[in-house]
C-alpha cells in the first residue's frame, strides 16, 4: 500500500537498486518483535486511548522530521551528488515504528491474523511471518528495482520533482497522523 516506506523507497531507490531490500529490513526489524508481542498478548496495550495519542503525535513528528530532512537534501542529492541523510534500513526502522496505523492495524487486523495462524499451530504462525516477510521483501524490491531501473528518466527537474513529492508526502503523512492524534485528544 503507498504510504511512508513506499515514498521513502522510492526516493531511495534512485541511488540503490537494494534500497528495497533494505528498507524491507529495516520494516522487519520492528514488525517481528510487534508480531511476537501480538503472539504473547499485548494486542489489547495498543488499544488504549493515550498509547495510540502517543503513537500519532510521536510518529507524525518523526515523519515530518523525515520529510523536512529529505526535502531539504533534495538539491544537494541532485546536484552534488551526496545522499539522503538516512540510509535505507534506518529508514525502513523509523517509517515502520513511527506510523501508527501500522502498529494499530498489526494490533487490530494482524492480531486476528495471529490467532487465525495458530489454528494450525507453531507452523501456521512461522508460516504467517515467513509469507507476510517474503511479500514486504518481494514488493519493496520490486519497487526498487523498477525505479533505479529507470532512473535514466529521472534526471534533473523529474529527480527534483520526485524526491520533491516524496518529501512531501512524508510530511503530509505525518500532518495527518499528527492531526488524528490531536483529535483523539479532544
Amino acid at each position: 500500500m503507498p504510504g511512508p516506506m513506499f515514498a521513502a523507497t522510492v526516493a531511495r531507490s534512485y541511488r540503490s537498486r537494494m534500497a528495497g531490500l533494505k528498507m524491507a529490513l529495516g520494516h522487519a526489524i520492528v514488525e517481528i518483535p510487534l508480531i511476537l508481542l501480538i503472539y504473547f498478548g499485548l494486542a489489547r496495550f495498543f488499544d488504549r486511548e493515550p498509547v495510540q495519542i502517543g503513537l500519532f503525535l510521536g510518529g507524525g513528528a518523526l515523519m515530518v522530521w523525515m520529510g523536512i530532512g529529505m526535502l531539504k537534501a533534495r538539491h544537494q542529492v541532485i546536484e552534488k551528488g551526496k545522499d539522503l541523510p538516512y540510509n535505507s534500513v534506518v529508514a525502513g526502522i523509523v517509517t515502520s515504528a513511527a506510523n501508527p496505523f501500522f502498529i494499530l492495524w498489526w494490533a487490530a487486523v494482524g492480531s486476528m491474523l495471529v490467532m487465525q495462524s495458530l489454528n494450525f499451530g507453531r507452523t501456521g504462525f512461522i508460516l504467517l511471518i515467513t509469507v507476510h516477510l517474503l511479500c514486504d521483501f518481494g514488493w519493496l524490491s520490486f519497487v526498487s528495482f523498477i525505479v533505479h531501473r529507470t532512473r535514466s528518466l529521472w534526471h534533473g527537474k523529474v529527480q527534483v520533482g520526485m524526491l520533491t513529492a516524496c518529501s512531501l508526502l512524508l510530511i503530509g503523512f505525518g500532518g495527518w497522523f499528527l492531526v488524528s492524534g490531536f483529535r483523539l485528544i479532544a
